[in-house]
């Protein structure tokens, strides 16, 4: 999201006309989920996709009619042979998209681009909620704690914002809300082969990862040039899960068994949204039967995610498990829990 609202930016700026092209609404096997995006100027696909195929073949050629008309419009697809807007696909599914004019002499548009890209700088949790109706004035704003509702919605309706996507209806209006900026960091405990395979993943995911080590070899920059930060502390006392919030991720890769069960204990006292650690079950008996002599609960103990990743993919090399992990890690974000 942050490429296209720079390359919406940029061609604002130059005073071009746009589409903005989102997926408001997807059911069942549809390319892309509710959220995704896609630019689109008087060349065709600008940044962003909506799912690749058929579907932005066709999202394509609407948004360039849209361009001609300069009116905004909602189009529902259905996934299927001999049905409405058939598009020779049979994956069985429907989705909605919603194509939004963005005029050259947008001034409101442009000021909205330069306040989300700020809080992309600021890591500020953000949404960007759309007023989905047929007209190149329908209200457009960003919303975040620190800075309030920007732009024309109403503030009313960010009270209902709940979940990573929603549709809000408010006094006869419909909207559509993103979460655009995640303010959480994924803390990496372990500077190993796994974690070398992890963060670029992550990072490319839009995680922000920051790796804490207690080797000097393996807290190096060179090793983790898409990390954040890489800190050497000593494992044992970590003094920067006091910084640990609720929106925060943290993931214990360390090399044995004892350094594991020193970050989890201290891993334990945070909030942390989620908590996974490496390993077998037979070391997770182990570790927990520890943890539990050390004054922790049952229900501490159901917080962490160990073995760590989506177990039914049998990831084995340090790489498949880093695709494991991303892979859990997209889902709970996503909200779908652990899976």
């Amino acid at each position: 999201m942050q490429k296209l609202l720079m390359e919406m930016e940029k061609r604002l700026i130059n005073k071009e006309d746009l589409v903005l092209v989102t997926v408001v609404a997807s059911s069942g096997a549809t390319p892309r989920g509710a959220g995704a995006r896609m630019l689109v100027g008087k060349e065709g696909r600008i940044s962003g996709t909506v799912g690749g195929g058929a579907v932005e073949r066709r999202a394509i050629e609407l948004a360039l009619e849209a361009l001609k008309k300069r009116s905004s419009a909602t189009k529902s697809f259905l996934l299927q042979n001999n049905q409405i807007e058939d598009l020779g696909m049979v994956c069985g599914g429907d989705v909605t998209l919603f194509f939004r004019i963005l005029g050259s002499d947008d001034d409101r548009m442009l000021s909205l681009c330069r306040t989300a890209l700020g809080q992309f700088g600021e890591k500020e949790t953000s949404w960007l909620i759309t007023e989905l109706t047929d007209s190149p004035d329908g209200a457009i704003g960003l919303y975040s704690e620190k800075l309030g509702v920007t732009g024309d919605i109403p503030s009313e309706a960010v009270e209902r914002l709940s979940g990573k996507t929603c549709a809000l209806d408010f006094k006869g209006r419909q909207y559509f809300a993103e979460q655009i900026v995640f303010s959480g960091f994924v803390y990496i405990f372990g500077g190993g082969h796994v974690s070398q395979e992890l963060v670029p993943v992550l990072s490319h995911l839009d995680f922000r990862c920051i790796v804490f080590e207690d080797r000097p070899e393996f807290a190096s920059r060179e090793l983790f040039p898409d990390a954040v930060d890489v800190r050497l502390v000593d494992l044992a006392e970590v003094r920067e899960m006091e910084k640990v919030t609720a929106d925060d991720y943290i993931i214990v890769l360390t090399r044995g068994h004892s350094f594991d069960q020193a970050v989890e204990e201290q891993a334990l006292r945070t909030p942390a949204c989620y908590i996974g650690v490496i390993g077998s079950r037979h070391k997770k008996a182990v570790v927990e039967k520890n943890i539990l002599e050390h004054g922790f609960t049952r229900e501490d103990l159901d917080r962490v995610t160990t073995p760590i990743g989506l177990l039914n993919i049998r990831a084995e090399t340090p790489a498949e498990i880093a695709i494991s992990i991303a892979g859990q890690l997209i889902a709970f974000r996503a909200g779908a829990g652990i899976v």
